[in-house]
């Protein structure tokens, strides 16, 4: 495990009171590059994302993803002392990440204006479903949702089949990915102004615009893009094609050249010379013929045998792995990109690593998501609270 001295965000206070994946991905992304980060859980109903999946002697191992480089403290922001606690943290933190609906944190008595004037730079950054306004606003939201009404899920699948959603959390993933550029936006213009203002990111829209020009394409010509499977219709041969040893592979030939090298790959050079070759679109216009060319080529040889030729033909291949495979490839093994670090609760665990590598000041995984409300007492003390003070919270059930 790496412990760099200071990350690119070291000095950066982020709560993260967000439930769920897309707020609390978000603040995870920005704690990787050394902000710190304080978890804030309710004291008798944690994340969720603690019970999500598979677990371990009881550890939910999602939780060790999505809580790591977090301190954790519990904390009921419905109760007067609650409230008070929060506004407390607010005043020495530079961003607020939040999912509740709208109005809810207004009713509690720590909205916009509350925590504004207790930090005037203060960037509070809100993540819901559907954005703060608007006809839905007020209702729950969900990525899956997000997948269906973006037109992700009426573009994915197979032509004859029904539309189908990602199993796993697509639309929270890249509006926590958002929500981390939009924080650190919001951060260079207080920058600039002195000034924090609110991120009002929606989840319905980050995944809209991952879509590409399909509102452009309807827009202007009335085009709506169908389901193809895996195959394009910007471009062919693009599909996945079954090994003789029974793997699979992915094919892509966005790039004009490369389809033209995989054509005199597979023995079928001529196709080169017709009319319709020149664009990915017209290409598209003739997949069954390319698919079977190449299909039948891949067909024909072992799926170490058709990696080795695409790659010495300069075309572009990949296997398609499941997890299993993942963990042991040669490439991700010289990225580090699954990295093992050390956990107090499970001993050695291997979990994804940062984003992306910087040259001089890196991010790291400090530690894994820890137990519910670990760091509590810690965190309070450093607020100035005594020991009377923290029992009385817990007394009052604010803990």
């Amino acid at each position: 495990m790496n412990h760099p001295a200071e990350g690119p965000l070291t000095g950066l206070k982020v709560l993260d009171i967000a439930t769920l994946f897309a707020g609390p991905l978000a603040a995870t992304m920005l704690g990787d590059f050394g902000a710190e980060v304080i978890k804030v859980e309710h004291p008798r109903r944690p994340d969720p994302s603690r019970g999500h999946g598979p677990a371990k002697d009881g550890v939910g191992l999602w939780w060790k993803l999505l809580g790591r480089n977090k301190r954790n403290l519990t904390l009921d922001l419905s109760a007067p002392g609650g409230r008070d606690v929060l506004l407390r943290l607010a005043a020495d933190s530079d961003v607020i990440i939040e999912n509740f609906r709208p109005g809810t944190l207004e009713r509690w008595g720590i909205g916009w204006e509350e925590l504004r004037a207790v930090n005037p730079r203060l960037v509070l950054a809100r993540v819901t479903g559907f954005g703060q306004f608007g006809p839905y606003a007020h209702r729950p939201g969900f990525g899956t949702l997000a997948e269906a009404m973006s037109g992700f899920a009426a573009i994915t699948g197979e032509p004859d089949g029904p539309p189908t959603l990602p199993p796993f959390g697509l639309a929270d993933s890249i509006a926590a990915l958002a929500t981390a550029y939009a924080v650190m936006a919001a951060l260079a213009g207080r920058d600039r102004t002195g000034e924090g203002q609110v991120v009002d990111l929606a989840i319905i829209e980050p995944i809209l615009t991952v879509l590409g020009p399909q509102p452009l394409w309807y827009d202007q010509l009335g085009y709506v893009q169908q389901r193809t499977g895996n195959r394009s219709r910007n471009n062919a041969p693009r599909n996945t094609y079954r090994t003789g040893d029974g793997h699979w592979v992915a094919v892509s030939t966005s790039a004009q050249s490369v389809a033209e090298r995989v054509m005199r790959l597979v023995g079928r050079p001529e196709l080169i010379d017709e009319p319709w070759f020149g664009a990915g679109t017209t290409r598209a216009e003739h997949t069954e013929e390319l698919d079977e060319a190449v299909g039948n080529w891949i067909a024909r040889h072992t799926r170490e045998e058709a990696l080795t030729a695409f790659e010495k033909a300069e075309a572009a291949i990949a296997p398609i792995q499941d997890v299993r495979e993942v963990m042991e490839d040669p490439q991700y093994r010289a990225l580090d990109t699954l990295t093992e670090i050390d956990d107090p609760e499970l001993g050695p665990l291997r979990m994804q690593n940062v984003l992306f590598r910087l040259s001089g000041t890196p991010g790291a995984i400090r530690w894994a998501g820890r137990p519910h409300g670990a760091d509590t007492e810690e965190i309070l003390a450093g607020l100035g609270l005594s020991a009377p003070d923290i029992m009385d919270l817990r007394a009052q059930g604010a803990l």
